[in-house]
């Protein structure tokens, strides 16, 4: 027999899962097709076939009668680059900069992460250069690094709050100074009178400089930035010969700069903290050294030597030595694990005690800890909807103020009013007010282990009222045991045992790998099997030693419809495997999952939080899913295809419901990606969970999901609070201007504030409770063993 091979197939024109199922189903009927995976956001099938049977010219038939098409070739086209960007400090910089890169021809998308400092450039390498890119940044005001070390390192997490305080007391004290020495004691009237206008005139333009600048090359482009009333505000004072007040307004709009400034790089915390958690060199043994190189010099393959104390750098498998190793910043969980040969091991984790040799499996970005901080990165990108429209809300802040000074003026004629209902304005406030609080959330969510894509999905999450739940890796750890072999025909148990191991040799189920583990355990010689198929939602059929053998649900073995053992095991609550050879049913196996310690509590915590409907999804029988819903108190549907799955979130959803759905991210990957919120339990080195999920446990703790709940909702109250006072605070501050209550000099101290209260709200999403301390699964049951008389 010809040796399976494993073919990549890229595929245009799949935009949903359900373009995924047909393609995959158009795949998995041709003859000598073993297996197949389509990954929707790769664009590409993973096809396992016989060559003999299949060939690509079949395939592609295939996939272009199931209305799709496959490439000739992938060819050179565009390319994506990281440009790193220096000097935004609000969402409306990176606006900028996004406007200005986009302008470049031959740029094809451009997506500007204001928290990551870098900007992401889809482009034409023949159109557009690197040098361009640079001169286009540089031309809106903003800076290029030429290196990573023009980059500074995160500053320290201590005494956050004390720097906010710090800053308050600040512009506390400017503010007290000017109300008590400036206007009560009359020392800016003073200063007014004996100095020349001129000079002041001077001292407002050198003080003011680098705001003025950048205002002037704003308005060269047509653009109007937060500091634009500001500086006409500044420049109407003096016009009045009110030069002291101009100084004050010009020392308040540096203080907001550098209060924007605190602000953003406080949110882009998250980020750099966890980037600075990878070590920068690994030891590698090189022609039997040991050498020191450089992370990025590690290649896939290379065996690390990591030392007691040590980070490890790298995702590997363990090839010797024995260590306690701390998982905290993948998985959040401060418990350390044993790790010895056979193991895995994350990069950015710590060798606590003990030393490794690990062979590297993935490096760099590829590895899961890189794969975190791009997503950590990246989810500044998912906006929540309630972000935008503080974004729209932003763009139109500013002519609406323009308008309303415009009219101060010609009603009031004062132009001190005017300039002050200029200078109190904030628009920076309005777009702050949302990605502050979003990426605290985010950030302190990672250290926990909890990945959020973005902060749409913690808008979305924090209305969900309906939670879908996989049963098997999900409400039970996923590792079922074998409890029972019931004969029907008088064989050995350890023969039937030996058959049904063999035809699942190659099968990826959990109760695949419970049979498996039975037949290993009793020392049983297992045959390889021929022509295997894995029947999805049914089981798996091969050839074992000459004979056919299936070993799966009632779906591909009817005759276990009427068999008296079967019903007795299952109102124990256990999941079946009918065994069949060459036509005859042989035997039925019982297996038993363990429910997590954590389900019952967490399942009340979430009901607390007002979910409404709970219910379990799962492929199992009726009577065992059944068992399992009573014990937790949820609603159940049992003998679930995936696509029936994905059937039962789309008619919540058509009920108006917000769906969140809880699955293990590969064999419901089509669920996840339909609910409205998809969390992937256990998601710690699998690609497929962090691509499927809009939500990842980085570790296996269903505590982690009411965790998430919280957050979210906590999360929506001080987006609401922030917006709620930044706009209070604004049309306040705007009606006492122009009335003339609020003279310029208070406008401008006025204006600094806002973004310092968000901020100081927002920080109080960076506090969370402490991990809860890890379940341990039992041990496995003994397998009880039956002889029942044939029919």
């Amino acid at each position: 027999m010809a040796p399976m091979q494993t073919l990549e197939l890229p595929i245009a024109g799949m935009d949903c899962t359900e373009c995924v199922q047909h393609v995959q189903h158009a795949i998995a009927a041709l003859p000598g097709v073993q297996s197949v995976n389509v990954l929707l956001a790769a664009e590409k099938a993973v096809v396992q076939l016989d060559p003999a049977q299949v060939n690509q010219d079949a395939l592609r038939a295939a996939v272009e009668r199931a209305g799709y098409r496959v490439p000739e070739a992938r060819v050179a086209g565009p390319q994506t680059v990281e440009v790193p960007v220096h000097g935004m400090d609000c969402a409306e910089c990176a606006g900028h900069v996004q406007h200005a890169i986009a302008a470049l021809p031959g740029v094809q998308s451009v997506k500007v992460l204001l928290s990551a400092e870098k900007a992401v450039v889809t482009l034409d390498p023949a159109q557009v250069s690197m040098t361009a890119i640079r001169r286009a940044v540089e031309g809106a005001g903003y800076h290029v690094p030429a290196a990573a070390a023009d980059i500074a390192p995160p500053a320290a997490a201590q005494g956050f709050n004390r720097q906010i305080l710090t800053l308050f007391g600040l512009v506390f004290g400017a503010v007290l100074f000017i109300v008590v020495i400036g206007e009560g004691l009359g020392l800016f009237e003073s200063l007014t009178e004996r100095v020349p206008l001129p000079i002041g005139a001077a001292i407002v333009l050198l003080a003011g400089w680098p705001i003025f600048r950048n205002v002037v090359r704003a308005t060269l482009k047509r653009q109007v930035i937060a500091h634009t009333l500001m500086s006409l505000g500044a420049l109407a004072a003096l016009a009045v010969g009110q030069w002291a007040t101009a100084v004050v307004v010009v020392f308040f709009m540096r203080v907001g700069e550098y209060a924007e400034r605190f602000t953003t790089e406080r949110a882009r915390r998250a980020v750099k903290n966890l980037t600075a958690l990878v070590p920068k060199t690994a030891h590698v043994e090189r022609d039997g050294a040991e050498i020191e190189v450089p992370v990025a010099a590690v290649g896939v393959g290379d065996i690390v030597i990591v030392r007691p104390g040590e980070q490890i750098p790298i995702d590997g498998e363990v090839i010797g030595g024995q260590a306690t190793v701390n998982q905290a910043a993948i998985t959040g969980e401060s418990m350390p694990v044993e790790v010895g040969a056979g193991g895995r091991v994350f990069a950015a984790t710590l060798a606590q005690l003990g030393s490794l040799r690990v062979r590297a499996t993935h490096v760099g970005a590829d590895t899961t800890f890189g794969k975190v901080i791009k997503l950590v990165e990246e989810a500044e990108a998912h906006r929540a909807d309630v972000q935008r429209i503080a974004d729209t809300f932003s763009a139109y802040y500013l002519p609406v103020v323009a308008g309303i000074a415009t009219l101060t003026f010609l009603l009031r004629r004062d132009p001190l009013a005017t300039a002050a209902v200029m200078v109190v304005a904030c628009s920076c406030s309005f777009a702050l007010a949302t990605p502050i609080a979003m990426l605290a959330s985010i950030g302190a969510a990672a250290k926990r282990g909890l990945m959020i894509k973005g902060g749409k999905y913690i808008e979305v999450l924090a209305k969900a009222d309906v939670l879908l739940v996989d049963k098997t890796g999900t409400l039970t750890l996923g590792r079922p045991q074998l409890t029972d072999v019931v004969v029907l025909n008088g064989l050995p148990a350890d023969a039937v045992l030996a058959d049904a191991a063999a035809a699942e040799r190659y099968s990826e189920h959990p109760l695949a790998e419970a049979v498996r583990v039975a037949a290993r355990e009793r020392g049983l010689a297992v045959a390889e099997p021929e022509h295997f198929e894995a029947i999805p939602g049914q089981g798996v059929r091969a050839q074992v030693d000459g004979a056919t053998v299936a070993v799966g649900s009632r779906r591909l073995i009817p005759a276990g419809m009427n068999v008296p053992a079967a019903a007795e095991l299952e109102t124990q609550g256990k999941t079946l495997l009918f065994v069949e050879r060459d036509g005859a049913l042989i035997a039925v196996l019982g297996a038993a999952d363990t429910v997590r310690s954590e389900i019952p509590a967490a399942l009340q915590e979430v009901r607390a939080l007002g979910v409404q409907r709970i219910e379990v999804l799962t492929g199992d029988n009726e009577r065992t899913a059944a068992a399992l819903a009573e014990r937790l108190g949820v609603a159940y549907r049992a003998n679930l295809l995936p696509e029936d799955k994905i059937a039962a979130v789309k008619a919540y959803q058509a009920q108006g419901h917000t769906v969140v759905m809880v699955g293990d991210g590969v064999n419901d990957a089509p669920a996840l990606a339909q609910a409205n919120i998809g969390i992937a339990m256990g998601a710690a080195g699998t690609d497929v969970a962090l691509e499927a999920a809009h939500i990842a446990l980085m570790r296996e703790d269903w505590t982690l999901v009411p965790e998430a709940l919280r957050i979210a909702r906590r999360t929506m109250r001080v987006v609401k609070t922030n917006i709620g006072f930044t706009a209070v605070y604004n049309l306040v501050g705007l009606a006492l201007a122009a009335f003339g209550f609020l003279p310029p000099i208070f406008a401008a101290a006025a204006q600094s504030l806002p973004d310092l209260g968000i901020l100081a709200n927002s920080s109080r999403l960076l506090r969370a409770p402490a991990a809860p301390p890890a379940a341990v699964p039992p041990g496995a049951p003994p397998v009880a063993v039956q002889q029942v008389a044939g029919d």
